[in-house]
């Protein structure tokens, strides 16, 4: 009897010491005084998003959200170089290439996780410093507050990899101010620091050393209103004097932005562009050449329905978009080009916007049936 208890705390000492060297958890979840904290914990892979990650994110946020002793969230990430970089998208394309129904549960975990974002009645705070793209502005935009600091580079790079700005990239692109909206979803236009507040894309711009304090300061607030935890963000964001003087990156654009990408179809702001034949136009030209042309064509009509609808609907459409993609040639050809073999020279099929036909986009907008996303 003796001996098997030996047995038993060796193996359990065994189980210990393979848990300790066990690699990291991917994403921490702790409560510290009122506020839950969410941190991304995967630094090498920028903090990119996997289905594992969502799994565990998306029931703690309607856990906290329930818990009268939670009175705000803060979403963070590691590493020092990003809040998050995006979605897993290697794992995506191995999934769907061999028709794994990953390219199903990872979207429509991704679109529910946006949603309970976008829901949330808690006070969301996410801290977007350093890179942040798609899935990382999916888990960070629809929240209450966004604060972005010198380090923070925005941009929905979809249309590059033969996919749209999703994650709900359809309700928020377009209510940004003029056609900033459209021109970062079709471009893929990069933003950094305080361009990302002036886009309206941050709420609040602090330094990223003053991180660390501003949380401690959300941590120790008691019981806090919404209004409290706005009052404090606004004084952090007060204070803070870098890059103050500068001008919005867009600014001496802005007119041409706002009529060459108001356009109804993709033909037509390339004509406007041609037309236009600025220095910005042709080097705006020069981008959407390169991106998927079946890619501009869904993100503008992504868009520009969005504009009217709400979140829920919007991550339907969206839902319905990212499985269209995945049974297409452009996603897989994009990432390959983009981050496999890094040539940077996919090859579109259809490779030009007048062979991307109106009833192929018509199809991809329809309704799945009981495969639809279900919020």
């Amino acid at each position: 009897r003796l001996r098997a208890l030996n047995r038993l705390q060796v193996i359990l000492q065994h189980l210990k010491m393979s848990k300790q060297t066990d690699s990291p958890a991917e994403v921490l979840l702790e409560k510290k005084g009122g506020a839950g904290i969410i941190t991304l914990n995967r630094p090498k892979a920028l903090n990119a998003l996997n289905l594992s990650m969502i799994q565990q994110i998306y029931p703690q946020i309607k856990t906290w959200e329930q818990d009268p002793e939670t009175f705000l969230i803060i979403i963070k990430g590691t590493g020092g170089k990003a809040f998050c970089a995006g979605g897993d998208i290697r794992a995506l394309t191995e999934a769907g290439r061999v028709g794994d129904k990953l390219s199903q549960d990872f979207f429509r975990g991704e679109y529910r996780l946006n949603n309970a974002v976008g829901t949330c009645k808690k006070p969301y705070v996410a801290l977007i410093d350093g890179v942040t793209m798609g899935g990382g502005v999916g888990v960070s935009i629809h929240g209450h507050f966004r604060v972005a600091t010198e380090k923070t580079l925005f941009a929905m790079p979809e249309t590059a990899i033969g996919l749209f700005p999703d994650v709900g990239g359809g309700y928020f692109l377009p209510r940004l101010s003029g056609k900033i909206g459209y021109y970062l979803a079709l471009t893929g236009c990069r933003l950094k620091g305080r361009d990302v507040l002036k886009a309206g894309i941050a709420t609040h711009f602090v330094e990223s050393e003053k991180l660390p304090a501003l949380e401690k300061d959300l941590i120790a607030l008691k019981s806090p209103s919404k209004e409290k935890i706005a009052d404090l963000l606004n004084s952090y964001h007060m204070k803070c004097t870098v890059d103050q003087e500068k001008k919005f990156v867009l600014d001496e654009h802005m007119e041409k932005i706002n009529s060459l990408f108001s356009a109804n179809s993709m033909e037509e702001i390339v004509k406007k562009l041609k037309q236009d034949g600025s220095p910005f136009a042709m080097k705006q030209l020069e981008t959407l050449n390169k991106m998927s042309p079946t890619s501009l064509k869904l993100t503008l009509r992504q868009l520009r329905e969005g504009a009217s609808m709400s979140l829920q609907d919007v991550l339907r459409m969206e839902y319905r978009l990212s499985q269209a993609c995945m049974k297409g040639h452009d996603f897989y050809e994009g990432v390959r080009a983009v981050l496999i073999d890094k040539d940077q020279s996919p090859k579109w099929k259809p490779a030009t916007l007048e062979e991307v036909s109106d009833e192929f986009v018509d199809n991809c907008f329809k309704p799945l049936g009981n495969d639809d996303l279900k919020l």
